[in-house]
């Protein structure tokens, strides 16, 4: 009911997902940008819907906090803690192994405020778990959830970057952010 609820809501609004996958993907770690504004959460949770795949998603720990808390757990949420170190990228790769069929989301920029860089843990976690990364993109101008196909990672960042995440990103409207021109300067 929620799903329907949501991939209505949605459409309704006027967006749409433009849909790379391959149907029998198992497991990923999804890495979504920009997120730039709390709707970010509501245009993902559409896409998601949209898609038909249950995707979880890792997000700060002080939205799991009451009054909403619950919320954000039962659209599949698992929170980070963000103020120390927890190991968190090999217990994230260790979950993946545990479980046939596992689709993550996490937005590298770590917030909504413009960054220099993008948080690594994700490509680490996707790497340490032998899963691809899908690169998802919020296109607000073209109210356009473009889904790229999944890559899986070499082990050097700055060399996939610059293979998979410059050129997605760039065609993305509202992703001309200080960490994109940064990457495209070769300042990783």
């Amino acid at each position: 009911m929620l799903s329907w609820l949501s991939k209505s809501i949605f459409r309704l609004a006027g967006w749409k997902t433009i849909d790379n996958l391959p149907p029998d993907l198992k497991k990923g770690m999804f890495a979504v940008a920009p997120h730039a504004t709390w709707y970010d959460f509501l245009v993902g949770v559409g896409a998601r819907s949209d898609l038909g795949k249950s995707i979880k998603y890792l997000g700060k720990a002080e939205l799991f906090r009451p009054p909403f808390g619950w919320l954000f757990k039962a659209l599949g949420g698992t929170p980070v803690i963000r103020s120390h170190s927890t190991n968190f990228v090999q217990q994230v790769a260790e979950t993946f192994n545990r479980h046939e069929r596992l689709l993550v989301a996490i937005a590298p920029e770590g917030t909504r405020k413009n960054v220099a860089r993008l948080k690594t843990g994700f490509y680490y976690m996707a790497h340490a778990a032998k899963v691809p990364i899908v690169m998802v993109g919020f296109d607000y101008p073209k109210k356009t959830v473009f889904v790229e196909k999944p890559f899986y990672t070499s082990g050097d960042f700055e060399a996939d970057m610059k293979k998979y995440f410059i050129p997605f990103f760039n065609q993305i409207e509202g992703t001309k952010k200080d960490w994109l021109a940064n990457y495209e300067k070769g300042e990783f």
